[in-house]
């Protein structure tokens, strides 16, 4: 049996101050830490052009014992970078509207206070993530890595294009109305390779590396991908008729086991692909520009989270 790990003495907040429900995550964590008999918290507000990497250092400078990320996946993403290769474990609290790893981590998203729970006094589970270099459209190379998934093409302009205040309004419906403006955009010519492998080339509409395979809504992409198997998905996605994508969405929304050809999936520890044109890419739900391809490879049990006792390791 895993033990509930020694709970923490120092926490600190990353958070987004201007999502819907930040002061009430706020109060939650105060009291959550005084009832812990824990000091109170130390809140580190995200910025407008970083969403949390530069607060995230400043804590580990601190010599805190957990720090949380309450915000939206781009916060999620950028304290989760932030903590690789430090040891120190992550708490959730989501405020976004994707919220991807706490989806794939099982959070209930509707509890804000059983989160701060989990986050405050969980166990803790070692989770895989992946690098993502992006090369971009002037020729820059910038390194990232990601929680969830990473990728260029159909995906990205949906993330890219929702509008924020149908965002507000309806919530992960708003990724749909996007969906829907950019569905018969023509597709792309890209080559990626599988670990060095040979070289393979298709006509695309989007390909995506991912760590996990829950997107919103509960809707699962990638039925085969786990958090911590140590394996990287790669997905490559080639509808082209309103025939091809409503059979790729039932088998998305419907979990059905029957293959298309539509859409490949394919197991790797590193994969790189290449594009004809400079394609829109993404990054856990955030946009990376315009790129002409990207690399990505796994990082085995690079990130401690905090979750239910029952999900520790």
């Amino acid at each position: 049996m895993t033990a509930t790990p020694v709970a923490p003495k120092r926490v600190a907040v990353v958070i987004n101050p201007i999502k819907a429900d930040a002061d009430v995550a706020r109060d939650a964590i105060t009291i959550g830490c005084r009832k812990g008999g824990f000091p109170d918290p130390v809140f580190l507000e995200t910025a407008e052009d970083d969403p949390g990497a530069a607060m995230t250092r400043a804590a580990l400078e601190q010599d805190v014992d957990l720090i949380v990320a309450a915000g939206g996946d781009g916060t999620v993403r950028a304290v989760a970078e932030a903590l690789i290769g430090h040891g120190t474990p992550l708490g959730l609290i989501p405020l976004g509207t994707g919220n991807l790893l706490a989806r794939n981590l099982g959070a209930d998203l509707g509890d804000p206070h059983r989160n701060v729970d989990i986050a405050l006094f969980g166990a803790e589970r070692a989770i895989d993530m992946a690098t993502f270099r992006v090369e971009l459209e002037d020729g820059t190379v910038r390194d990232h890595a990601f929680c969830v998934m990473g990728g260029a093409g159909f995906d990205a302009q949906i993330m890219t294009d929702t509008r924020d205040e149908l965002k507000k309004l309806v919530g992960w419906a708003a990724y749909g109305e996007a969906g829907v403006r950019h569905l018969f955009a023509p597709p792309r010519w890209a080559r990626f390779r599988i670990d060095d492998g040979e070289w393979q080339s298709r006509r695309v509409r989007s390909v995506m590396a991912a760590n996990c395979g829950i997107l919103t809504a509960g809707m699962i992409l990638v039925p085969q991908a786990k958090i911590n198997d140590g394996v990287l998905d790669l997905v490559v996605m080639s509808p082209r008729s309103t025939l091809e994508w409503a059979l790729m969405a039932a088998k998305v929304v419907f979990r059905q086991r029957r293959d298309l050809p539509v859409i490949e999936f394919f197991a790797a520890k590193k994969v790189r692909v290449e594009f004809h044109e400079p394609i829109e890419s993404q990054m856990d739900g955030d946009g990376t520009g315009l790129i002409n391809g990207f690399e990505s490879e796994i990082l085995p049990g690079a990130l401690s989270v905090r979750v239910p006792p029952s999900q520790g390791d």
